[in-house]
Parts: C-alpha cells; sequence; structure tokens
C-alpha cells in the first residue's frame, strides 16, 4: 500500500511541475511532452525523488536524459530571439501567430526561419486563442423584395471602394450587449467605417452607412454586400442607397459563405480580442472604447500575408493611395 501511495505521489508531482514549468494545463498527458521538455521536469524533481524513478513515470531513457542535459547547460544562441519574439507577441496583444512574428521580425531586419520561431513560441508557450461561436443572426422576414448577388464569392477588387461588404455581430458581457456594424473593403480588408452600440437597430447600420458614404470620392460606386438581415431591407437603408448611387447585393437566405469574407473579420476579430479575456469588471462604455480601440488598431497597425506583411493602411499608403 506503501508503495502505491508512493507512486501516485510521484506522478501527481511530475504532473503539477510539468503543468508549472510547461505552462501546460493540469492533466498533460506526459507521452506527448518532448524529451527537452521531460528533462526540465526531471532535473526540478531531482532533489525529491531518484533519477530512475523520474525516468520510468516518464518512460525516458537515461542517454535520452544526459544528452538533453548537455544541451539544456548550453548557452542559448536564441535568447535575444526568444525576448524580441516574446515582445512582440504581446505587444500585439497575444494576437499574432508564428507566421506574422515571422514577418514582424523580418521587416526589422531579423534573419530567422518561421520553424525556428514555431519551436520558441512553443517552448514559451505563446500561443493564439482561437474559439468558434454561433453568429449574430437579424433575419427578421421578406420586408422587402430581394435583390440579387452580384459580389457571388468574388471578394477580390482591384481598386479601393469598388466592393464593400456589411454585417452586424454582437458580443455579450456581463454587463450587457454590444453590437458592431462594420463596411470591409474587399480591396485590402481595410475597416472603411464603423459603427458600436447597445442596440442592433436600424440607426446602428444606417450611421456607419452614413459615414462610408461621406468618405467617398467623385466617380466611387461601391457595391455593397450584405445578409438578408432586416437592416439592410428598411426604407432608411435603401433610400441611403439609392441617394448615393451605390448598388445594393444580397447573400442567400442562410447561406454565411456568400459573405465569407465578413465573417471572417468577425472570427478574427473576437478570436484576438474578444474571446479569453475577463469582462466581468469592464463597463459597457469601457467596452465599447476597447473595440473601437481594436478596429483602429487593425487598420493602421495589423500587418497580413495578403499585403506583403503590411497592413491595410501601409499598403494603401504604400501604392500612394492614402496619406
Amino acid at each position: 500500500m506503501a508503495e502505491k501511495l508512493y507512486r501516485a505521489q510521484l506522478e501527481y508531482d511530475i504532473l503539477e511541475k510539468a503543468a508549472e514549468l510547461l505552462k501546460k494545463a493540469q492533466g498533460v498527458n506526459l507521452k506527448a511532452i518532448n524529451n527537452r521538455e521531460k528533462a526540465e521536469v526531471i532535473d526540478a524533481l531531482r532533489d525529491k525523488y531518484r533519477l530512475k524513478e523520474l525516468l520510468s513515470v516518464l518512460h525516458m531513457s537515461k542517454s535520452s536524459y544526459c544528452y538533453q542535459e548537455n544541451c539544456l547547460h548550453k548557452p542559448d544562441k536564441y535568447k535575444e530571439l526568444r525576448t524580441e519574439v516574446q515582445t512582440i507577441f504581446h505587444t500585439a496583444d497575444k494576437r499574432y501567430g508564428y507566421r506574422r512574428i515571422h514577418a514582424s521580425l523580418k521587416k526589422s531586419g531579423r534573419p530567422v526561419s518561421e520553424k525556428v520561431v514555431r519551436r520558441l513560441m512553443k517552448e514559451e508557450g505563446l500561443a493564439v486563442l482561437y474559439v468558434k461561436r454561433k453568429k449574430y443572426n437579424a433575419y427578421a422576414g421578406e420586408i422587402s423584395p430581394e435583390v440579387p448577388n452580384l459580389v457571388n464569392r468574388d471578394f477580390h477588387a482591384e481598386t479601393p471602394n469598388t466592393k464593400w461588404l456589411t454585417d452586424i455581430t454582437e458580443f455579450s458581457i456581463p454587463a450587457g450587449k454590444v453590437y458592431l456594424s462594420p463596411i470591409i473593403d474587399c480591396f485590402d480588408g481595410l475597416v472603411v467605417s464603423w459603427s458600436i452600440g447597445v442596440s442592433p437597430s436600424a440607426d446602428l447600420a444606417n450611421t456607419m452607412l452614413d459615414e462610408a458614404i461621406s468618405l467617398l470620392r467623385n466617380g466611387e460606386l461601391p457595391v455593397v454586400h450584405s445578409d438578408r438581415g432586416s437592416h439592410y431591407r428598411w426604407p432608411g437603408w435603401i433610400d441611403r442607397m439609392e441617394g448615393a448611387g451605390l448598388t445594393r447585393s444580397m447573400s442567400k437566405k442562410g447561406c454565411s459563405p456568400d459573405n465569407s469574407a465578413c465573417e471572417g473579420f468577425f472570427g478574427r476579430l473576437k478570436n484576438e480580442f474578444f474571446y479569453g479575456k475577463r469582462w466581468k469588471d469592464v463597463s459597457i462604455e469601457e467596452f465599447i472604447g476597447l473595440l473601437d480601440g481594436y478596429i483602429r488598431w487593425y487598420n493602421e497597425c495589423r500587418i497580413k500575408e495578403s499585403l506583403g506583411w503590411m497592413s491595410p493602411l501601409e499598403y494603401r499608403r504604400s501604392l500612394g493611395l492614402a496619406a
């Protein structure tokens, strides 16, 4: 009995130490961690347990352990790079994966491979949280005649302000619900305009559209694509569209792929800004301010592979399309 209790305590201590050192959750699969990680756990428990016992539980040979020990005590040639990777990751509020961090390092003149960045992020426990949730639905029946799907899932645009996408998404926090209504430009993903409020009203969408229309230059008459939500079928929206000479386009009923580029923006926004954060003590006003700040960061700073690892505004400036 004493031997079984000793073994159980040994296994528990190893699991606890693995969670502490490797930044893994309790219940980590010891068979899934690599030999370097096993060696780190063993070193942390050598003063309490015999090496033979630790190797047995971790299913590691003594020769493998000795090799990892030599590697662990060598000078870390990536010490400075680790710090840079951590700085970029946290500066982006934990929103950048290894590709964007690699691109940021490359822009700053750091010659390093993606493989090295990926390995360092894994060793430092730097991971972006991804969660998939159900989207907000504003469909309220056939309020006005449908219009054709002119975009037809072609979200490419050669110039700015030729194809715009819009939709409304919901954020539920302890203080209440907040709604975001943006317009996304298919040219580069720039958020042209947006409105944030506590009610998914027609005013939310109309205010955003008014702002977007005010930014258009002479001759710019984009197609504006949406789902079949009620906001885009009320007279107020239709009158604004027709008054500005813009063309309406709509997805099929219940067909989210017809507006997948806008859905993709919402997915990135929620994974990078919303999910995994504690909103318990955040007021509605504070949340709106933080959400507005994220969108400004998205336009000005968030780099995209499709834009040559530039942000939408950086990309426009490189083409002479923005000041």
